[in-house]
């Protein structure tokens, strides 16, 4: 073989390993039911907060532990452990989507990403346009 089929083997080779390398990082969202199923694997979850179940968060007892109920789109309902402070806005946000693992006694989070409405919302409830939106008239 010439040098520069074999530089070309070793090319691809090492193209293949990255992109295996990059595939073992990706991950997809999951419901609830499917992260027991995967338990301790890392896993995104998209759920809602649910409002009915108190939020454990104590700030003066200790503010690295949040501890709240979440429920997923088909109903699956499970209790979300953070080791870091409560995020702002999570009693307003419509849905999180959290990153972590399932374990036997919940969710163990590293990630919350808050999905809040939009700021403009209640402006269009209530009647209230757009700022540089056109005006009938």
């Amino acid at each position: 073989m010439k040098k520069l089929h074999i530089l070309l083997l070793v090319g691809v080779a090492v193209a293949i390993a990255v992109m295996i390398s990059f595939t073992s990082d990706l991950t997809t969202y999951d419901t609830i039911a499917s992260a027991k199923q995967k338990e301790g694997t890392y896993v995104h979850l998209i759920a809602k907060l649910d409002k009915a179940q108190p939020i454990d968060y104590d700030p003066l007892k200790n503010p690295n532990y949040c501890a709240f109920t979440v429920v997923d789109s088909l109903g699956g309902v499970t209790k979300v452990i953070s080791n870091k402070p409560k995020p702002a806005d999570l009693e307003m946000s419509e849905r999180v989507v959290l990153k972590g693992r399932m374990k036997e006694d919940g969710f163990h989070c590293d990630d919350i990403l808050l999905k809040c409405p939009s700021k403009y919302k209640d402006e269009q409830a209530k009647g209230l346009r757009h700022p540089g939106s056109k005006q009938e008239g």
